[in-house]
């Protein structure tokens, strides 16, 4: 199994856009995630020094600590992905009438849940770092906090399909329920912040000057 993340960007989307089941919507939804979780990062690294942030500089430094640790783990997720949805893909392959067919496709559309569900997780946390750098990071950044935030809620949406069309499969229904009721959880918690953090910096943007913006940083 090739780990795409080792790959260019170009490479990247080729794979994607090729016939093979893998990577595909969950990994794309891993790298979009730590691309948004880099770009609040950004937000961080361009705060970060500034004599008008001295008061947040303990804070900052964390939040570029843990922005590093999420990218890191939301990379990892890419191939972690492909990894958890080939079982199911072999699955799939086993003749139908295959007494063993039914138990095996169970364990490995869980299998596939996993790693779009722990995509979904990730995001949520870097979601709580990007509505702070929103609020409290450099204005002139700010427009990297709100394409944080956009990334994220879509990472998160992308991620839950994926688990979704899995559990759709399940015959235990009840454990199909409760990994729904997750996800739908993560997403009417977090994806409102992301909405509102867009839409918050959108409207300062529309009412606020570039030179307005540069005035209010210098003082």
């Amino acid at each position: 199994m090739t780990d795409y993340t080792q790959k260019t960007c170009r490479e990247f989307v080729s794979v994607l856009a090729s016939s093979r089941p893998a990577p595909g919507g969950g990994g794309a939804a891993a790298l979009v995630g730590a691309i948004g979780t880099a770009l609040g990062h950004m937000v961080a690294s361009l705060t970060v020094g500034k004599k008008k942030y001295a008061d947040i500089e303990e804070e900052l430094n964390a939040l570029i600590a843990k922005c590093r640790e999420l990218e890191d783990e939301l990379m990892d997720q890419v191939p972690a992905d492909e990894a958890d949805f080939m079982p199911l893909a072999e699955a799939y392959a086993m003749p139908k009438d295959d007494p063993r067919r039914e138990e095996v496709m169970e364990a490995a559309t869980l299998t596939a849940m996993r790693t779009p569900i722990r995509i979904m997780e990730l995001c949520c946390e870097a979601v709580r770092v990007a509505e702070i750098l929103a609020a409290r990071g450099s204005r002139l950044a700010v427009s990297d906090a709100g394409c944080a935030a956009v990334c994220l809620k879509a990472a998160m949406e992308a991620a839950s399909l994926n688990v979704y069309v899995n559990s759709r499969m399940l015959k235990d229904r009840k454990k199909a329920e409760e990994v729904n009721a997750g996800c739908e959880e993560m997403l009417d918690t977090w994806g409102p912040v992301c909405d509102r953090i867009y839409s918050e910096i959108r409207k300062d943007f529309l009412k606020d000057s570039v030179k307005q913006a540069m005035e209010n940083e210098a003082k």
